[in-house]
């Protein structure tokens, strides 16, 4: 897979404080994973990169609103995260307690995401893209290829990299820019997600490698 700024886009899920920050209710199943991945600096470098090469930033994030509380059937994860109120806001057109909530950008990654260039797309509702308009942003775009990184490895960013194989793009994920829960139960979601990368990508790369190329697309 060829990276080209001129239809190749950075695509991060849920870069957000319930999964990346030690104030997260995901904090102690995730840590692990994202200090032995260099998780949260390797996605820096992906931002960092992208903004100095001119490449397109698009952003899937989770939310859930208390109308969301009526679902009556969840998954296992969707029933932890509803129990424990992980990605809540008040409202769809309510921003109160949002800032440095959960559902909050990580403090580092905010002067990237809201630089008004960078696409925030509908939430996911889910796992996956089905629920907002990720692929409509990018097709509006005419991306062709994704760099996908984020949380969790085996959840959304898995189910994105599934449906956007299907929806007829390339997709090269950034396997030091995810990271997983080390579940007492579940597994380490982590291994679960190398395998299924290594089966159903375009491209399994490190970030040293997409900041290289990136590097090659100079203005």
């Amino acid at each position: 897979m060829e990276i080209d700024r001129r239809d190749t886009a950075v695509v991060f899920i849920d870069p957000q404080n319930e999964v990346l920050s030690e104030t997260g209710k995901a904090w102690p199943l995730v840590r692990e994973s994202l200090a032995e991945n260099n998780t949260i600096e390797n996605m820096d470098r992906i931002f960092a990169a992208a903004k100095r090469h001119g490449f397109a930033v698009f952003i899937s994030p989770h939310y859930f609103y208390p109308t969301d509380a009526g679902w009556k059937f969840n998954g296992a994860l969707e029933a932890d995260e509803a129990a424990g109120n992980f990605f809540g806001r008040r409202g769809i057109l309510n921003l109160e307690g949002l800032p440095g909530s959960g559902a909050d950008w990580l403090p580092r990654f905010k002067p990237y995401i809201e630089d008004g260039k960078t696409v925030v797309v509908a939430p996911h509702k889910v796992f996956g893209p089905e629920t907002n308009d990720l692929v409509l942003q990018l097709r509006k775009r005419r991306i062709a290829r994704i760099i996908l990184g984020g949380m969790l490895a085996n959840m959304c960013v898995e189910s994105h990299l599934r449906e956007l194989i299907e929806q007829g793009f390339e997709v090269a994920v950034v396997k030091d820019a995810v990271a997983a829960t080390k579940h007492p139960k579940w597994g380490y979601g982590y291994t679960a997600a190398l395998i299924n990368y290594a089966y159903l990508a375009h491209a399994v790369l490190r970030t040293d490698e997409v900041v290289e190329a990136m590097k090659q697309n100079q203005r």
